[in-house]
């Protein structure tokens, strides 16, 4: 009776102990777990945050963007030549279009293949097969039809993006003047690359916070969009219209390489044309050749030939070696000059200053270059704005190619006064026209509306620059080089200019044909200077291919401004300068 009760007092007495073990190992492993969630929170709070913090911004922060549009350039009578207009980018999440297996539904994906002028593969490489990137552009700039039709195919994981698209009302008038942007809407060619910061815009941003529901909670940061500014140019458009009719209908009838045309007020140095052909179709880029792109009138440099021999007779009036009564014997019409010969086409003998513009004879102006040294010829040249870039600050405008060089043949000195052995553009040419236009200042050319002049520099006497457009007057009228460049009811003058274009060792068989005028001569309102390149078959001088066109546009432009005619009235410049030599 006495060993059970014992029995069942060490039973009572083992309970104990297997309980506490229990009880110990569960406290452990609690334990443990609080640790380690304790340790983990803590590593996450304190040592490395940042991967907490952008799980929960990729969840509640949003970002919007304002688009903004490019700002416009018009002309000086606020007509429209470039101006942005909305349209819409396709783009394509490649996650979702794998995810969802777009492809497989071949109806909807061949379809927008086809809109796309794609095929389906090449639809589908250019998605590609990676699901981590989530944005690729499938199309730009896509018209409304299109984005309507593809809106339609409801295909997964392909969405609409909004932008702008650049539109030229002009067409190819104004192409290489007005240039162009890239898909970016970024300039890249002409006043939309020159002018690129101040016609673009920022864009409007917001970041903000959302709830569960997308509510806005929060907004962290507001930058408000800043608008493009307008830009107004200097450009006619309905000057710049008929300039480039009348020249893009010369270089066809001739058959030539190209041609460009300038047309400058004289009072303010204003750019009011400025053409060239061949051109191009801004709106619809596509297979055109490169070098069209070039704004020819300021980039592309020829040798002026006889346009310069106003120049070089207004050199021997300033420099005092020549007045307005000089005679100068051109007999025999022939001069050899150190092995070389000077020619006219005849012999025209004894030659007044007005008679040497009309002939346009290189006797006369080379003897009276030869009268005076050459560095006073080179920096008249110089002044008048040769060899150096015009004002315009246009991208790609050359300052042509101009010598200041200490030593000179007499043959080099020659021939510079009949145009060869410099070269210029047709915008630093117009811009030499103007000078004597005005009067004898010089002034930079602008293509942006000015509303106040710049005062410019006087390089040349009142006297002798009203002189030279009598003489240049001579040149148009009967007996001269440049009959064809009469325009019905206004007194006009200028110079025809005729090259053979450089070839390496020497000269082609290739001609530059140009000519400068100035109208009307009794109070001179515009200068123009058209330049035909290479024209083809038997007419290749600048008075019988250049002057016509001069003439159209001259006359147009004149009657455009409303200019008053002024054929009946005298040559009496002269007298009216009242012998004020300006200096």
């Amino acid at each position: 009776m006495t060993a059970k009760p014992r029995k069942s007092q060490a039973k009572a007495r083992q309970y104990p102990s297997v309980i506490s073990w229990r009880f110990a190992f569960v406290m452990v492993m609690l334990t443990s777990v609080f640790v380690a969630l304790l340790a983990r929170a803590a590593w996450l709070q304190v040592v490395e945050p940042d991967m907490l913090v952008t799980q929960g911004d990729r969840r509640s922060l949003r970002v919007e963007a304002d688009t903004v549009m490019r700002g416009m350039v018009f002309d000086r009578h606020g007509e429209a030549l470039a101006v942005s207009v909305p349209v819409e980018a396709i783009w394509a999440d490649p996650k979702i279009v794998i995810e969802r297996n777009a492809p497989a539904d071949e109806r909807r994906w061949h379809a927008l293949a086809d809109i796309m002028q794609m095929t389906p593969q090449q639809l589908l490489s250019r998605v590609g097969d990676d699901p981590k990137r989530r944005f690729v552009y499938l199309q730009r700039q896509v018209n409304p039809a299109v984005v309507d039709y593809v809106k339609k195919l409801k295909v997964p994981g392909i969405y609409f993006r909004q932008e702008s698209k650049r539109y030229y009302p002009a067409g190819e008038v104004t192409a290489q003047l007005i240039g162009f942007t890239n898909v970016d809407d970024v300039g890249v060619e002409g006043i939309e690359k020159r002018f690129n910061d101040l016609l673009t815009g920022t864009a409007g941003r917001k970041v903000f916070r959302k709830d569960a529901k997308g509510r806005e909670i929060e907004v962290l940061e507001r930058q408000d969009a800043t608008a493009p500014a307008n830009l107004q140019l200097s450009i006619d458009q309905r000057i710049q219209t008929v300039a480039y009719r009348e020249l893009k209908k010369a270089v066809l009838s001739h058959g030539a390489t190209s041609g460009s045309a300038v047309v400058v007020d004289v009072a303010s140095g204003e750019i009011l044309a400025m053409v060239n052909s061949p051109s191009f179709n801004p709106n619809n880029r596509r297979n055109t050749p490169v070098h069209r792109f070039r704004n020819r009138a300021i980039t592309d440099t020829f040798e002026p030939g006889s346009t310069m021999k106003p120049l070089a007779v207004l050199s021997a009036l300033e420099f005092g070696s020549a007045t307005l009564d000089t005679v100068v014997d051109t007999s025999p019409g022939t001069m050899r000059i150190g092995g070389s010969w000077v020619r006219d086409p005849n012999n025209y003998k004894k030659l007044d200053l007005t008679g040497i513009i009309q002939k346009s004879s290189n006797m006369g102006v080379a003897k009276l270059v030869l009268d005076m040294p050459h560095q006073h010829v080179v920096a008249l040249y110089n002044n008048m704005g040769l060899g150096e870039e015009t004002g315009l600050g246009l991208a790609g405008e050359s300052s042509g190619i101009f010598s200041y060089r200490q030593r000179w043949s007499d043959f080099e000195r020659a021939t510079f006064s009949y145009g060869y052995g410099l070269s210029v553009t047709a915008v630093q040419l117009a811009r030499a026209y103007a000078t004597m236009a005005n009067g004898g200042i010089n002034r930079p050319l602008s293509i942006i509306k000015n509303n106040e002049p710049e005062p410019g520099q006087r390089v040349l006497a009142q006297t002798h620059a009203l002189a030279m457009l009598e003489m240049m007057e001579a040149n148009i009228g009967p007996g001269g080089t440049a009959t064809r460049a009469q325009v019905q009811g206004y007194r006009v003058g200028g110079k025809t200019g005729t090259a053979r274009k450089a070839v390496a060792g020497g000269y082609g068989d290739d001609y530059i044909a140009s000519f400068a005028g100035v109208g009307p001569v009794s109070n001179p309102r515009i200068v123009t200077v058209v330049v035909i390149n290479e024209p083809a078959g038997d007419f290749y001088h600048g008075g019988e291919i250049a002057a016509p066109v001069f003439a159209s546009i001259m006359g147009a432009s004149l009657q455009l401004l409303n200019v008053t005619p002024d054929a009946d009235t005298g040559p009496a410049l002269i007298s009216r300068a009242g012998g004020n030599n300006g200096n």
